[in-house]
């Protein structure tokens, strides 16, 4: 199995779009596997198929990929015609992972729906695998009616399609319709039971999750982070994480404590990260060379 490390944008103090440029640039300059951008509306961030799109024609070699992107609420049928046309112009770069609803309770009547949440996540997810690999599709399911619908240029190889998500009923989904899954706020051993769902339910609806196929974000704090940084990553994670009795565990102090854990998250079968800052890096460039030099000689 192969581990791979890339990294994260996170809300920073900056200009979002000046934060963009820096980490997209520091990414490719360096080498760096993969950057990831998250789906925010009530937060300075560039909205993340516009970031992978400019970030494409700015890159060679750096992947691409959406960490996560809410698929209830958008059209499945657009969805998929940008990520074709992505994957065409930057081949083997795109990585979609899709979410059932944003992270903060401040963005979740930005994406309405009608129908049960999860029931218009699955069929819409079911549109997009059928567009990007059928070369005409007429779909008429609950939520979405295609006739004859064609998405060009459709990808030579077929996208892998990842799902976020921790809950029982997500973690089914995962094996039962995508490619793969990126968790968030988990530690290894909650992850290492995940998997162990996952390919349960793949197993049940007689297909197969790939072994490494399975991915974690891991949120780290930055090198010179102060108490008052550490107390509010801590109150963070506690607001995304209410059954944890220790929101402590799901931030790395460090690069030290995240190579010890990314260590324990291979251990338990998880081997794709996309490493994050806890707090604004203030210096993507500091941060960067921190991951280069600490976490990126851990790939294999």
């Amino acid at each position: 199995m192969s581990v791979r490390l890339g990294i994260g944008a996170a809300v920073t103090d900056d200009e979002p779009a000046v934060a963009t440029r820096d980490l997209v640039d520091g990414c490719e300059r360096r080498g760096i596997d993969s950057v990831w951008f998250p789906d925010r509306i009530a937060a300075p961030a560039i909205e993340p198929l516009t970031a992978l799109a400019w970030a494409a024609g700015r890159t060679e070699h750096l992947k691409l990929g959406t960490g996560v992107v809410v698929l209830p609420g958008r059209n499945p049928a657009v969805v998929a015609h940008q990520l074709a046309s992505l994957a065409a112009l930057a081949p083997r770069r795109i990585l979609p992972v899709f979410g059932l609803q944003p992270a903060t309770p401040a963005e979740r009547t930005m994406y309405p729906v009608d129908g049960r949440r999860a029931d218009v996540f699955e069929e819409a997810l079911v549109v997009v695998r059928r567009l990007l690999s059928e070369p005409v599709v007429t779909h008429h399911g609950r939520f979405f009616h295609l006739d004859e619908a064609v998405v060009e240029p459709r990808p030579m190889k077929p996208l892998d399609l990842w799902l976020g998500g921790l809950v029982p009923d997500a973690l089914r989904r995962v094996g039962r319709l995508a490619d793969g899954w990126l968790a968030s706020f988990v530690t290894p051993d909650e992850a290492g039971a995940a998997r162990r769902v996952i390919a349960e339910a793949a197993d049940a609806a007689g297909r197969a999750v790939e072994d490494d196929h399975y991915g974690t974000n891991l949120l780290v704090l930055p090198e010179g982070a102060t108490e008052e940084d550490r107390a509010r990553a801590r109150a963070s994670t506690a607001r995304r994480r209410l059954d944890t009795e220790d929101p402590g565990k799901l931030v790395a102090a460090g690069w030290a404590e995240a190579k010890g854990l990314v260590g324990e998250f291979v251990d338990a079968g998880i081997t794709k990260f996309v490493v994050r800052p806890a707090v604004s890096p203030g210096s993507w460039d500091d941060f960067l060379d921190g991951f280069a030099a600490e976490l990126a000689p851990l790939q294999t």
